[in-house]
């Protein structure tokens, strides 16, 4: 069968469709570009704040109007806006077909062989144990793409609803992530993109020893041109992550740091942990 595949939000929502593609792709079906002639569609979307809900329910009315047309047969909604509104999703959206939260991205091919099969799938799992080592169909130009080192966070920022969408931060090991990234090299990627919803706390889970300091010391081993780092939380930046950044050449010094705000009562009804000044003397430190 043919299915396309559709990636709303950030980069790693994107990277989750890669993987839905790769495991729809190893089930046997064709995957298509464009929906129209498709015989079903996977919307993978975000939830996080009303303009990126809105997107997703206008693309889900428009791919709503092709199945009424008859160019387009079967919608399955998946991510986080799914995650989210998941009876009313069912309930308000009577032009979908299916439903997986974000703890189910792997259920997938399974949940197409269900809407052929002419059922209504709709799986939730259990959003802290989603599998993050599978095979991704790399969707960015050849030159460059996204390696994902954690799922969810633990931070609890009070404006925020990820981690209940996500669930707690959880690391990928470091030899996965390191095999993962060599294979990228292999294949011509030039410029690594590091992503997480918070980079910074990579490892601290696993009581390993691993750091984010460590797994770039190992990526800089790899062919790339440059890697470059983002979402770091400020608090989180540690002299040894410093240290490694100004000492490997090929990390871009280009920092994606999530400020928020530099007014302290507001940092503090945010759940934020730093202050104006700790920012500032970052920032000091870091140039």
């Amino acid at each position: 069968m043919k299915v396309s595949f559709i990636s709303l939000g950030c980069a790693k929502n994107l990277v989750n469709t890669e993987q839905m593609m790769a495991l729809v792709r190893s089930a046997g079906h064709e995957i298509t570009a464009q929906p129209e002639g498709a015989d079903a569609a996977v919307l993978n979307t975000c939830g996080f704040i009303d303009s990126a809900k809105s997107e997703a329910i206008q693309n889900i009315l428009e791919l709503a109007e092709l199945k009424k047309e008859g160019k387009l047969g079967k919608l399955l909604v998946t991510g986080c806006l799914s995650q989210r509104y998941q009876k009313e999703l069912v309930e308000e959206l009577p032009e979908v077909d299916g439903v997986l939260g974000t703890g189910s991205y792997t259920d997938v091919a399974s949940a197409v062989a269900e809407l052929m099969e002419g059922e209504r799938p709709e799986h939730f799992g259990d959003i802290h144990r989603t599998y993050e080592d599978g095979e991704r169909m790399v969707t960015t130009p050849p030159y460059t793409a996204f390696l994902k080192i954690a799922e969810g966070c633990s931070n609890g920022c009070a404006f925020c609803i990820i981690p209940k969408l996500r669930g707690r931060y959880r690391s990928r090991s470091m030899e996965a992530l390191v095999e993962e990234a060599r294979g990228l090299a292999a294949s011509g990627v030039k410029e690594l993109i590091v992503i997480a919803q918070d980079i910074t706390r990579y490892g601290l889970d696993r009581k390993d020893g691993s750091t984010l300091a460590k797994l770039l010391d190992r990526l800089c081993e790899l062919d790339f041109h440059w890697i470059r780092l983002h979402y770091l939380y400020p608090e989180a930046v540690t002299d040894e992550l410093i240290e490694t950044i100004a000492r490997q050449p090929k990390i871009l010094h280009y920092l994606d740091i999530p400020i928020q705000h530099c007014n302290d009562a507001i940092l503090k009804a945010m759940n934020r942990r730093d202050t104006k000044a700790e920012l500032l003397k970052l920032f000091e430190k870091l140039r």
